[in-house]
């Protein structure tokens, strides 16, 4: 497990604020973002079906097998054996995207449809290197 530094005081993204020169504590990525790791995995994403949910292709989510999707949750699914990430759609019976250009993908009776899991959050790389 790594550790990065947390400064007690977030950066503004807007105008510029005086920077300050203490740090809160030590900070591991895992303690945020990965609660039962038995339970999660990581998957990148493909596409940009996503991107009005902050999901853009190449983005790194962790996924949690063990969460129950509820209405609204970003899920990755196994539908007819292929995998997609959508929002679950409960209400209407569909999973949707997050991006206009694509259409809903509507749930019908019979078809296989596997929960693989919630999505709890994305990482995206600014910089590759």
């Amino acid at each position: 497990m790594a550790f990065a530094s947390l400064y007690s005081h977030g950066v503004s993204c807007g105008f510029p604020s005086p920077a300050d020169d203490f740090k809160e504590a030590a900070l591991s990525l895992d303690d945020h973002l990965i609660t039962r790791s038995a339970s999660t995995y990581m998957v990148r994403a493909n596409g940009d079906s996503m991107v009005n949910a902050g999901i853009h292709d190449g983005d790194l989510l962790i996924v949690d097998r063990s969460l129950t999707p509820v209405h609204g949750d970003v899920i990755v699914v196994a539908l007819d054996g292929q995998l997609t990430c959508k929002i679950l759609d409960r209400r209407r019976g569909r999973l949707l995207p997050a991006n206009s250009n694509y259409p809903a993908i509507p749930i019908w009776e019979g078809q296989e449809l596997i929960v693989e899991g919630v999505v709890k959050a994305s990482v995206r790389y600014h910089r590759g290197d």
